[in-house]
């Protein structure tokens, strides 16, 4: 089983194509969005277009609930008081760019979805969130405590977490003793097309494959792939820096943060 998963596109569209355009290349069994299409850029309506044409399954993020919401806050976390101006900049001239059909789809978005799969010992459930299985725009960063993101993971009753929100793709195994063998839960941020923070400026998606005869006692039983792809980052951040919003973006555009 090959499975594609993408989030955080932030009104992106060259990201977005770029990114499409290398998953069509993989050929996997499935493609699946965790949200976050809005905000940050200019392109609203046609990222929004992509993803719905392609028929691709997508979780509504926290910028997209604000939104639908057309609220003035996004549900984001700013380190200062430039950046929440700059994010009352942003969420105002988003929610004047979206147009209402894209306003409806963004309604219409569940907050969770999740699948099924028998391995050779058990079944496997996997999870898809935006930001935690708790809050939509909760932050599981990648060195948070493994107690506590243990405990979120065992609530939520899922072998595999995948995350988006983030925007820093990381992947935890973490152990646990299951009918007194040492069996292995998975926590997995995806990354984010459209706006990475990690210090890579290129497009984040992530690639999964498994194979439903291994055994969930097997740490190497979900192998994952996050693929980097090069994209026009310079037409986003000119995009930028030719509409209302704060040229701060296209700088953390041109250098992934």
């Amino acid at each position: 089983m090959k499975i594609a998963f993408f989030s955080d596109i932030h009104f992106n569209l060259p990201a977005l194509q770029a990114v499409l355009e290398d998953i069509d290349h993989q050929k996997p069994d499935a493609v699946y969005c965790l949200g976050d299409l809005v905000g940050y850029n200019i392109w609203p309506d046609e990222v929004a277009e992509e993803i719905r044409k392609r028929h691709i399954p997508t979780l509504a993020g926290n910028y997209d609930e604000g939104i639908v919401l057309h609220s003035n806050d996004c549900g984001c976390a700013y380190k200062d008081d430039v950046e929440k101006a700059n994010g009352a900049v942003s969420i105002a001239f988003t929610n004047q760019k979206v147009a209402e059909e894209t306003r409806t789809y963004l309604r219409s978005l569940p907050r969770h979805l999740s699948m099924e799969f028998r391995f050779a010992d058990r079944d496997l459930k996997l999870l898809m969130v935006h930001g935690s299985p708790r809050k939509i725009n909760e932050y599981l960063f990648e060195d948070r405590p493994e107690k506590s993101l243990m405990r979120i993971h065992a609530d939520s009753d899922a072998d595999i977490l995948l995350l988006g929100h983030m925007h820093k793709p990381f992947h935890r195994k973490l152990s646990y003793t299951l009918e007194d063998k040492k069996a292995f839960r998975h926590a997995i941020n995806i990354g984010s097309v459209g706006k990475p923070k990690d210090g890579d400026p290129r497009a984040c998606y992530l690639f999964m494959e498994f194979d439903t005869r291994l055994v969930s006692t097997d740490p190497e039983a979900v192998c994952v792939t996050f693929r980097r792809v090069e994209y026009d980052v310079e037409k986003a951040a000119v995009a930028v820096e030719k509409s209302e919003l704060p040229n701060a973006y296209a700088k953390a555009l041109r250098e992934g943060k």
